[in-house]
């Protein structure tokens, strides 16, 4: 009873004031708003471009233990072919699908559009140099991205939240070596060869298309189509997406590496590695196309 009745009641704060363990201390150790507060009050977007710096530097290191574990023994040929036919196998019905109705969509248009300007003739070339330069590797990069990025997120992702990582780390064997490089080298591998499939069901239906509407028989239409070209058209925009196949690869391993917060990170993990690599493909697409015209005019 005497103890109740010695103690004191606790203190509220005043009105306009607040306790001093809510508040940061500055670099003086007084109290006050921290420098990094005040900063963060005067420029609202500071704390989106630290994050935005952080992601690139963490993607940076991830990089660099990824290069580390390709090159030093001993290598998982293994599961590298494993995910050679997940990957490659997988996304040929897909690929060659929206390649073929790539072409038949860029016959149908250029058809309309060279016969108003008197260039009919033209039609097969344009046909094949539009697949094979620009909308065959373009296509291919966005379809492998939608498909791949999101399993190969998805699936990392999955064994992160269930400490499957933590078990291979556990049972002495290299994370990065046995999930992280497989997938990105098979993602290089298989890029270019998936390209090829969808160039060739590109002109395939485009041809198809053509001989509908006018009648062109197939050697026609390649002898008028592979007129005064050389390795230099083609071969530049098919290995440029080995590049879309590095960037695929590496920021779905990296996305679904980080990932965190269980099933709800698993999907934020899946949708984020679609999105981000897409966008990279595309913008190192624009890259690309600039130093193919300047190297290989």
């Amino acid at each position: 009873m005497s103890l109740c009745r010695h103690q004191r009641p606790a203190r509220r704060s005043r009105p306009g004031f607040e306790p001093v363990s809510g508040r940061d201390l500055n670099v003086a150790g007084d109290i006050g708003p921290s420098p990094a507060g005040q900063w963060a009050r005067l420029i609202p977007g500071l704390g989106h471009i630290n994050t935005f710096l952080e992601w690139f530097g963490d993607l940076a290191i991830f990089s660099w233990h990824s290069l580390r574990a390709a090159v030093t023994p001993p290598f998982e040929f293994r599961e590298l072919f494993r995910q050679l036919d997940e990957i490659g196998s997988m996304s040929l019905p897909l690929v060659a699908a929206a390649g073929a109705a790539i072409g038949a969509v860029l016959s149908l248009e250029a058809r309309y559009s060279l016969t108003r300007f008197g260039a009919k003739s033209m039609l097969p070339a344009a046909i094949v140099y539009s697949v094979i330069h620009e909308t065959g590797p373009i296509i291919t990069g966005l379809i492998v991205s939608g498909r791949v990025g999101a399993g190969i997120g998805a699936e990392l992702a999955s064994m992160k939240v269930t400490e499957q990582i933590d078990a291979i780390e556990a049972s002495a064997v290299n994370p990065y070596k046995l999930l992280v490089v497989t997938r990105i080298l098979a993602c290089i591998l298989m890029l270019p060869l998936l390209t090829l499939a969808a160039d060739f069901c590109g002109v395939l239906a485009g041809w198809i298309t053509q001989a509908i509407a006018e009648p062109l028989s197939l050697q026609q239409f390649i002898n008028s189509a592979f007129k005064g070209t050389t390795l230099n058209d083609f071969l530049p925009p098919t290995f440029k997406t080995a590049v879309f196949g590095l960037i695929i690869g590496l920021i779905s391993c990296f996305q679904g590496m980080r990932t965190q917060g269980g099933a709800v990170g698993v999907g934020r993990a899946a949708t984020s590695s679609v999105v981000l690599s897409s966008l990279f493909v595309i913008l190192a697409d624009v890259v690309l196309v600039k130093f193919i015209l300047i190297f290989f005019p």
